[in-house]
């Protein structure tokens, strides 16, 4: 009986550890978006990064902000610094850019207290 309780045990550590390292990478894919980590970089107030929600898919730049952050400048820039698009967003909303070329790209957010974000993503085809 101990025998199949420790075979039992061996079983599901090896279908479960798999799927944990699975879900705990930031670039799995969700019906093909592939999330964004938003990571703080001048930050003086209440850390707000967890509001801001962005993914790419293919070309496609979508961000959704969760709360009202206020008047959000983005930049999304190539990773060598070439600027690609920049807008001011008002929040709680989202918005959709179209990334032309291939490469690694770096967006930047800005809330109207200074604070600042930002997140690293791959474009391919």
């Amino acid at each position: 009986m101990q025998k199949s309780k420790l075979r039992f045990l061996w079983v599901l550590l090896g279908l479960m550890l798999p799927t944990a390292w699975c879900m705990a990478d930031a670039s799995i894919s969700i019906d093909g978006h592939h999330p964004i980590q938003i990571k703080e970089t001048n930050v003086q107030s209440a850390p707000k990064g967890f509001t801001i929600q962005a993914t790419i898919d293919g070309h496609t730049l979508t961000v959704v902000f969760t709360e009202n952050l206020g008047q959000v400048a983005v930049e999304v820039s190539t990773a060598s610094g070439s600027s690609v698009h920049y807008s001011l967003t008002p929040t709680p909303n989202g918005f959709q850019v179209y990334i032309t070329n291939n490469g690694d790209y770096i967006i930047t957010f800005t809330l109207p207290n200074g604070d600042e974000y930002y997140g690293e993503f791959t474009v391919t085809d």
